[in-house]
């Protein structure tokens, strides 16, 4: 950017003095909050997010800085949340992407895990033979591995991680036994996520294009 084009410091300052004075207002929402869905509070969260916003933006055109923080804007929020106030259960939604990266080694610790439950007595002729099909394989993996531990050891079995999701739902009361199993995600409402998690390269691209 030329510098006819760049902000100037009086502009900058005046940015973080609008930062501050969103903090002010938010914080003034906060403790007059009539409930949990208080639209004063949404409002002043949002202002603070554009005015954070705009601050980031002149600070890095002016100074190549960036602040050490990020609040996320109205758009890539979650919506207003809409359950109970006192959660008495919890749903946790995972959503976990893989590429089989390295069949070899997959179907190589597949036959493995094959070999060691045909027991003591047993061996290659005994095992069931998955060394040779990535659909077997994949099963005796993800019947052996809790879906934590294999995000943890991906790459011994042959994985690339991909996007991955988590959302913790709050509900009133637990599901009946069995109930969503036909149908698991089918009933995921965003207004009721108290929290979520989400990893994607598209985050790492997002930063190297910021740093250009």
């Amino acid at each position: 950017m030329s510098d006819a084009a760049q902000p100037t410091a009086a502009e900058v300052r005046a940015a973080a003095e609008a930062v501050k004075a969103a903090i002010d207002r938010h914080l003034d929402a906060v403790e007059r909050r009539t409930g949990d869905d208080d639209p004063a509070v949404y409002d002043a969260f949002n202002g603070l997010a554009a005015a954070a916003e705009v601050y980031d933006e002149l600070l890095y055109e002016r100074y190549d800085e960036v602040t050490p923080f990020e609040i996320p804007g109205a758009d890539d929020s979650l919506p207003p949340y809409a359950g109970p106030a006192e959660p008495s259960a919890l749903s946790v939604l995972i959503r976990r992407d893989y590429v089989v990266a390295e069949p070899p080694r997959l179907l190589a610790q597949a036959q493995r895990l094959a070999d060691l439950d045909a027991g003591p007595g047993g061996g290659p002729d005994t095992a069931p033979v998955v060394g040779t099909s990535v659909h077997a394989a994949l099963g005796v993996l993800f019947g052996e591995y809790e879906p934590d531990e294999i995000a943890s050891r991906h790459k011994e079995f042959g994985l690339e991680e991909g996007d991955s999701t988590l959302w913790v739902s709050a509900g009133e009361a637990p599901p009946e036994p069995g109930e969503w199993l036909g149908a698991p995600f089918e009933d995921a409402d965003p207004e009721l996520v108290v929290c979520r998690f989400d990893v994607s390269a598209v985050f790492d691209e997002e930063d190297e294009s910021d740093e250009d």
